[in-house]
């Protein structure tokens, strides 16, 4: 089943249940976790900018 990129993220910040009858290996499970890292990593640069931006 093909799922959304606003559901899918939803999935990686655990506020949406993972479709059981999703494929489950260890691939997909570490693509899940970096995908999990870049998206934290990206929400922190972005609140960086916005402090930084009225700040001065």
């Amino acid at each position: 089943m093909k799922h959304s990129p606003w559901q899918q993220i939803l999935t990686y910040f655990y506020l949406r249940k993972r479709d059981p009858n999703d494929p489950k290996n260890l691939s997909i499970k570490f693509m899940h976790g970096m995908n999990r890292i870049s998206l934290f990593m990206f929400l922190i640069a972005v609140i960086v900018m916005i402090v930084r931006l009225f700040k001065h």
